[in-house]
């Protein structure tokens, strides 16, 4: 029986001996990753405990605390005058009617009349009116209506005459023609001006 067992034990000593090559672990990653994971978490514990905790504030320090600067309200930056009223900025271009001055409104005209319409207003804004200010067509019957220039520059305060040659209609009828001011931009301001006339 031991002559049998002996070459087989001597049969796989050898072959152990000559062919077998150790064999590597394998590397678990998941088992790397918590416990580089748990060595974060133990630095975090030691660094939080070697800080001492702040202390919560109390209600007394959160109701004496410094409050924040308030924004600054509109009213800081409109003018105010001597009683402290508050004053609107006056516009650069405005103007309000005064009275007509030629053609009250239902003037009688005949059909094809050539005429001028005179109104007077005020220049209630701040700015001069110059070069360039004139009346313009709104809407209405233009009625071949052409604005005379101004007579002279307006300053702010100062009323003035301001014109328009107009032609009546041919047909008989009630007819109305709306104008403005306007700036050297020809843009529009201030209260509008009308002319309404009854051509029979």
């Amino acid at each position: 029986m031991i002559k049998k067992i002996l070459p087989l034990i001597c049969i796989a000593s050898l072959l152990y001996a000559c062919g077998s090559t150790p064999v590597e672990p394998t590397v678990d990653v998941s088992a790397i990753h918590t416990a580089a994971a748990q060595t974060v978490i133990a630095e975090f514990t030691q660094t939080a405990r070697a800080v001492p905790p702040t202390p919560e504030a109390t209600a007394t320090e959160a109701f004496t605390a410094t409050p924040a600067t308030p924004l600054p309200t509109e009213t800081s930056t409109v003018p105010v005058d001597a009683s402290g009223a508050t004053l609107t900025p006056l516009p650069c271009d405005e103007s309000i009617f005064i009275s007509d001055v030629t053609y009250p409104d239902g003037s009688e005209l005949t059909p094809g009349q050539d005429f001028v319409k005179t109104w007077k207003i005020k220049n209630t804004g701040t700015c001069v009116w110059g070069t360039g200010y004139a009346i313009i067509f709104g809407y209405g019957e233009k009625m071949n209506g052409v604005a005379e220039p101004l007579p002279a520059a307006v300053a702010p305060g100062e009323e003035v005459e301001v014109s328009v040659r107009f032609k009546a209609p041919a047909n008989t009828g009630e007819f109305a023609s709306i104008w403005r001011m306007a700036n050297a931009n020809n843009s529009p301001f201030g209260q509008q001006v009308y002319l309404k006339i009854v051509v029979r």
